[in-house]
């Protein structure tokens, strides 16, 4: 198929990427910004999509530039996987202006790709959104930024719905992995290669961590199932679910395994309690143990590489 895919930058649209391309599909990924703009782990992700799919910069969604890319071209399914982050922790996050972004020019989009055969869309959402994955209820979003994707959801379903398109909802979870972000993993990585004991410091909340090339290998999968199928389809796939201490201590042995590093560890007497206790994925994920493994050789080796 040929496949429009947003968001190809971020660390798991990178992998998304890289997955769809492996799986025999052409991948066109318009670029929000200029490719020389980026910097750190993203600009490494950039390169490294060079000759794999076709990038076309500075081309945000909805924007005149995409609009006449999709006029232009022919392509069976949208991959939205583009949004608005910012800073994504902050109780200030802009909710209406994240939403106008994810959705800009929706209903022209996806009228223009219609009449030039689109056969379906993905779109990619978030266990922390409310309404998603399984624990306690109700399930509320965890911040603005979690309120805004539901909201995406919300309006893709309706405006899908008004052209009679197949819309394909793939929620993630917490992926970890080479070039992610960084975040909790990179925190602990960082402070064993110094020589240092980690602390985590909200131990008790329980989280489904997912390892990133299965995650996308999943995606992969689930696109493919999308032109003609339900008006409706969802997939939230599941690997790790278990407290962030039990995970911590978890990715600890890994990675000593696979290094000269002690990665000590000290679980916090958890006192933060704003976030909900338990928000996981339901749909498990399925790898045999070979296969568990050369995930962590994988990651490990591209760390301790500084990749």
């Amino acid at each position: 198929m040929r496949i429009l895919l947003t968001g190809a930058s971020s660390f798991t649209g990178y992998w998304f990427a890289n997955a769809l391309a492996a799986a025999g599909h052409e991948v066109v990924a318009p670029l929000r910004g200029a490719a020389a703009g980026y910097a750190g782990a993203r600009a490494a992700r950039v390169a490294g999509l060079e000759g794999t799919v076709r990038l076309v910069p500075a081309c945000p969604f909805g924007d005149a530039k995409f609009q006449a890319l999709i006029a232009g071209e022919k392509f069976d399914l949208l991959c939205h996987h583009a949004a608005a982050v910012g800073d994504y922790r902050s109780p200030d996050f802009d909710v209406a202006a994240a939403l106008a972004a994810n959705t800009n020019g929706l209903r022209s989009v996806l009228a223009t790709m219609a009449e030039r055969g689109l056969r379906g869309v993905v779109l990619t959402g978030s266990v922390f959104a409310q309404g998603e994955g399984a624990g306690e209820t109700p399930l509320r979003a965890f911040s603005p930024y979690g309120l805004s994707k539901g909201l995406t959801a919300a309006v893709f379903r309706y405006r899908c719905g008004e052209i009679g398109l197949p819309l394909g909802h793939f929620v993630i979870a917490n992926p970890f992995g080479p070039l992610e972000e960084p975040r909790f993993c990179t925190y602990l990585l960082r402070t064993w290669r110094e020589g240092k004991t980690a602390e985590v410091r909200t131990p008790r909340y329980v989280r489904d961590n997912v390892p990133v090339r299965a995650l996308a290998d999943a995606y992969a999968g689930f696109v493919a199932k999308i032109p003609g199928g339900a008006a409706e389809t969802r997939l939230g796939p599941s690997f790790y679910v278990e407290t962030q201490g039990a995970f911590a201590e978890r990715f600890a042995r890994e990675t000593r395994a696979r290094s000269k590093l002690a990665c000590t560890l000290t679980l916090a007497e958890q006192s933060d309690f704003s976030e909900p206790m338990v928000r996981i994925n339901t749909d498990p994920l399925r790898l045999s143990p070979v296969a568990e493994a050369a995930l962590w050789d994988e990651y490990i080796e591209a760390a301790l590489a500084g990749v």
